[in-house]
Parts: C-alpha cells; sequence; structure tokens
C-alpha cells in the first residue's frame, strides 16, 4: 500500500512540474507535507533536506558564482572577443564556447549564460547575424562543460552527497572530466560548426537601431482591412523596401517568423518591423499597413535622443518572478513605457500584459531612459540586451575572487576540507573582502531551486524506506531481461536523459539515483558506474528548452520554437549517451 501511495505523491508532482501549474518551490512544500502526513516519513525525515551537505552546498556555490561574476572574473574576458576574432564570426564563436564551457566547469553556469546573452547578441550584432546562430550553443557549452568536475553543476554535488548517504564514496573533484571532458571537447567542435548553418536566422528586434547617417526605426504596423498585403507572403512587403525587415509577425498573440514559408498576411496582422524613415512613411502613405497606436509609437525611438528602446529579460535570480507586470516598479515609474511582453512564443500587449506574471525567459520591450539602464543593469532583475557595451564593475576585486575560489577548488580536491565546509569558507572570505555584498547575497541562494532539491530529496528517501525504488529497478530489468550490465547502464542512461527534457536535472537525478543503485544491486554488480550515469545522464538535457535553466533563458532572446532545440540537441543527446555508455564502464568497471 505504501508503494502505490509514493508512486501516486510521485506522479502528482511529476504531473504539476512538467504542466507548471504550480510554482516548484510550493511543489515541493506540498511533497514534504504529503509524505508527513500520510505517515509515509516522520517529520524530521521530511524536513531532513534542509540540513543536506549537498543543500548548503548548491546555496553557496550559488552565491560564489554571483561573486566571480560582481568581480569581472568572467565577464571582462568573454568582452575581448569580439576584438580578438578579427573579423571571424566562426572564431569568435569557437572562442565565447570555450570561455563559457571554461567558466561553467567551475562556477555554476546559470550567471555565466546570464552574462554572455548581451555579449552574444552585441557579437550577432557586430556580424551582421541572427542572436540565434550563437545562444543556444552557449547554453549547450556550458551544459557540457559542467560535467567535467564535481562543482561544474549542482546535479553533481546533489549525487555526490547521496551517494555518501547510500554508503558509497564521494565523487572527487576532478574524477568525472575523464568522460566529461572528451565529450565537450567534441560537442564544442561540433557547435562550432553546425551552428551557424542548422540554427535559424531570426532578426534580433534592437539590432542596429541607432546607426549614425543611416538610423534606423523600430515601428510596429497593422495591416488593415484592405490592404493589398492581404494573402501575400512577407516577402511582398519588404521586397520594394531595401532597409525594412520583418522582425515578426503577430497573429492573435502568436508569434510567426517571416521565413515560415507557408506564411501570408492576413487583416489585423501586426508586423514589428526595422526600416529607414523613408520606407516607414512610405509603406503608410500607400496604405498598405498603418500605425496600431499613436501613443505607444515605437517610431518616436529615433527622435528622442534621451530614451532607448531596449529588450529586458527576466533572468533566474530577478526578484521580480511570479510578479505581475503592472505590480512592477516599470508600470509605475512613468518614465518607462512598456510596449510588449514576449513568452515564448507568444506575444502580449495593451490590457494582455495587465494579467501576466513574470518568469524566467519573458522579454518586455520597453522604452526607457538612458539614464535608468545601470540601474536596471545593477539590481540584477532584468538583462538589459540593448546597451551591451558596458562596464563590468569591481575589476580590481577580480583577483580576490579568483584567489578565494581556487582556494576552495585546490581545499575540496586534495581533501583538505570538505567540499561543503570549503564552498562556505569561500563565501565567508568573498563577503569579507568585498567581493560579494551581503545584502544581494540573499537573492542569489534561489529558495526556489533549493525547495525542490530539499522536496525531492524527501520523496527520494521515501521511496527507499517503501521499497518503491526496489519496485521501479525490477519493473525497470523487464526492458532488458538476459542484458549484460553494459546494456542496462546504457538503457539507464537513456531513462535518465528523457526525464532531465521534461524535469529539472536536480529533481531527476535525486529520483532516479536510488532506483539506480538498486538496479546495480540487483544484477550484482558497482553501483559507481550507476551512480556516474546518473550524472552524465541528469545533465543531458539539449533537446528541450524546459529541462534547463539556461535553455529557457535563451529561448526569448534567440526566437527559438521547440523544434529548434531538436536540430542540435538530438544529435548532442546522442553524444553525451553514446559517450557514457562506452567510456563510463571503461573508467569504472562493474
Amino acid at each position: 500500500m505504501a508503494i502505490w501511495l509514493v508512486t501516486a505523491i510521485l506522479l502528482i508532482t511529476l504531473v504539476l512540474l512538467i504542466t507548471d501549474k504550480a510554482p516548484v518551490d510550493l511543489v515541493a512544500v506540498g511533497i514534504m507535507v504529503a509524505l508527513a502526513v500520510t505517515g509515509i516519513l516522520e517529520p524530521s525525515e521530511a524536513v531532513a533536506g534542509f540540513a543536506s551537505p549537498a543543500v548548503i552546498t548548491v546555496g553557496a556555490m550559488f552565491l560564489m558564482s554571483r561573486g566571480m561574476i560582481r568581480t569581472g572574473a568572467v565577464g571582462f574576458i568573454g568582452q575581448r572577443v569580439i576584438a580578438l576574432s578579427r573579423g571571424n564570426h566562426r572564431l569568435a564563436l569557437f572562442m565565447s564556447l570555450v570561455i563559457v564551457a571554461a567558466a561553467s566547469a567551475f562556477i555554476n553556469n546559470t550567471p555565466v549564460v546570464v552574462l554572455f546573452i548581451p555579449i552574444m547578441m552585441a557579437l550577432s550584432c557586430e556580424y551582421g547575424m541572427s542572436p540565434s546562430k550563437f545562444l543556444i550553443p552557449v547554453s549547450y557549452a556550458s551544459i557540457l562543460a559542467g560535467t567535467c568536475t564535481l562543482v561544474g553543476t549542482s546535479t553533481n554535488i546533489i549525487v555526490s552527497d547521496l551517494s555518501v548517504q547510500a554508503g558509497y564514496a564521494p565523487i572527487g573533484m576532478f574524477e568525472l572530466a575523464w568522460v566529461g571532458l572528451p565529450v565537450a571537447v567534441v560537442g564544442i567542435i561540433f557547435l562550432t560548426l553546425t551552428s551557424t548553418r542548422f540554427m535559424p536566422g531570426h532578426a534580433a528586434a534592437t539590432c542596429h537601431i541607432d546607426d549614425g547617417e543611416n538610423q534606423t526605426y523600430l515601428a510596429e504596423l497593422l495591416v488593415t482591412e484592405n490592404s493589398s498585403l492581404i494573402g501575400q507572403s512577407p516577402g511582398a512587403l519588404t521586397a520594394p523596401y531595401a532597409s525594412l525587415e520583418i522582425i515578426e509577425v503577430v497573429r492573435q498573440s502568436d508569434i510567426h517568423y517571416p521565413d515560415e514559408s507557408w506564411l501570408q498576411f492576413e487583416a489585423d496582422d501586426l508586423l514589428l518591423v526595422k526600416s529607414s524613415a523613408t520606407d516607414l512613411v512610405a509603406v503608410l502613405a500607400e496604405g498598405l499597413a498603418e500605425l496600431p497606436h499613436e501613443d505607444a509609437d515605437l517610431t518616436n525611438r529615433g527622435t528622442d535622443a534621451e530614451h532607448l528602446i531596449v529588450e529586458l529579460v527576466v533572468p533566474p535570480q530577478s526578484g521580480l518572478l511570479g510578479v505581475k507586470v503592472p505590480d512592477t516598479y516599470l508600470f509605475d515609474d512613468e518614465t518607462f513605457q512598456i510596449l510588449a511582453m514576449k513568452r515564448r512564443s507568444h506575444h502580449y500587449a495593451g490590457l494582455k500584459i495587465h494579467q501576466r506574471h513574470l518568469r524566467v525567459g519573458d522579454i518586455l520591450l520597453v522604452r526607457a531612459p538612458i539614464t535608468q539602464l545601470e540601474r536596471l543593469r545593477s539590481e540584477g532583475n532584468f538583462i538589459v540586451i540593448e546597451d551591451v557595451h558596458h562596464e563590468i564593475i569591481h575589476k580590481r576585486l577580480a583577483s580576490r575572487a579568483l584567489m578565494i575560489f581556487g582556494g576552495v577548488v585546490t581545499a575540496a580536491a586534495t581533501g583538505l576540507l570538505s567540499i561543503m565546509v570549503a564552498a562556505l569558507a569561500g563565501v565567508l572570505l568573498m563577503i569579507l573582502t568585498g567581493c560579494l555584498q551581503l545584502r544581494t547575497a540573499y537573492r542569489e541562494l534561489r529558495a526556489d531551486v533549493l525547495l525542490l532539491i530539499i522536496g525531492t530529496i524527501a520523496l527520494g528517501q521515501a521511496m527507499q524506506k517503501t521499497g518503491a525504488t526496489d519496485f521501479y529497478a525490477h519493473a525497470f530489468l523487464q526492458f532488458f531481461t538476459g542484458a549484460g550490465p553494459s546494456i542496462v547502464l546504457a538503457g539507464f542512461l537513456l531513462l535518465t536523459s528523457v526525464g532531465t527534457q521534461i524535469l529539472s536535472n536536480n529533481a531527476t537525478a535525486v529520483l532516479l539515483l536510488p532506483v539506480a543503485i538498486s538496479t546495480a544491486l540487483s544484477l550484482g554488480v558497482d553501483p559507481r558506474p550507476f551512480v556516474m550515469a546518473v550524472c552524465f545522464g541528469a545533465s543531458a538535457c539539449f533537446a528541450s528548452p524546459i529541462g534547463y535553466q539556461t535553455n529557457l533563458m535563451v529561448y526569448g532572446p534567440g526566437n527559438y520554437r521547440f523544434a529548434d532545440y531538436l536540430k542540435l540537441g538530438l544529435p548532442l543527446n546522442l553524444l553525451v549517451l553514446t559517450g557514457g555508455a562506452i567510456l563510463i564502464p571503461r573508467i569504472w568497471p562493474f
């Protein structure tokens, strides 16, 4: 009976997380309450995750990552990429991916990708290429590198700690590199050679809007009922006007792109375009389209030197997550004008904006005073896309941050200190030396992520206590009757990778690690290879924007569709799974 009760709680949890019907932190608390109320776990067992070394270590690594970013220990290198690439966009992409990978191998990859989104936007504008050619590869490179070290991703830290709790050895600082490094190298080369060819070429709204004498304007145009454009392809509008470029076609809140072969204009289509003033006036004069609203006319961008139209991306650490747009300070401040909001493949404007709660990856198109841009950057609630060449402050502290972080890695790698104690010591030193501000540190703890880890730890413990893990392991082995451990390991890698496409990597690892250990014991082999399989499988999240936050963050700025993640994501998934299936048994024999 207890097994079926735990299974029911597990299924409800999966449905809530996959459908996004409730915030992840609320789901996590619900798991603990359900397990305690049903008596499956004692109350002290249900909340034991709050004292888990893995949770404390992950929280400390979040803080240390913020210190590294704040001091410019990573960012100032990235800003040199454009200068050093010497006009070669492929070289620039390769250098960027190597820098992202090197940083992501040692600090949390979320702030690294947050930092590189505006850098890659600037890079794409510099070479006249679409940002969508660059942003998914940056996310993928950060994920690949995370499997090279213990601290590269929070998943590895969690798996190591749970492995110790199960009575097995922890994962060494660089132990994963035997498999992770060659896979990451091959993956980065693959991304460099293929991304510009296979990634979509969607235009960026704010690239080169202000370009001296050849000034371009961002405008919204409405296709009228009597327009001759109705039934025509986007080329019918762009062909006669050399400077006019269609960014997006909004139809009943759905976003379409001009490169979609089936797309034909319909009445009431809203067009987001970039164009010279001459061509804009000509389109309006010929009655092909009209301005949808005079008060929020985007063409006033060119006549007001004190304002910019910027894209503001909501990052995972934003303090405005879950807040309604009208409740943000942007809405209350008369100097800002919120023009539109984009969420994945949907566009909201006017009254529809008022009903939206901000989520990770949302983009606000905002007319903002130039004097307020630094405030927007420093608060950390948004990533500012337009003005990307800003100086990263506190560079004088970069050497201190690097020394502290190097000390943490050395102490943990040599066994001088446990990873948890070393990470906490590093956070303390960063605060004492000014690399990290205490008042902003709490926001970097990412309470939703930590609570989800705590909740799934409780669920994993309940699965073990009731015997559900053995039940699931035996059910899994039914698919591999008569197969050797290498085949079962490959199957478990696949199972973990599929799970992480729809759940978070941390939740997948916590829930499947007990099953992995039970599977190995049922086969009579060493569980170590299966523990490693969970690490690599849970991080093999390339074919979906949902399972990994960095994939979701680049969704909006890159104007991606779900299918875009499959083009390079499926080959990378295959690379990780094949590399893991071949190398893991050789590095960690059964």
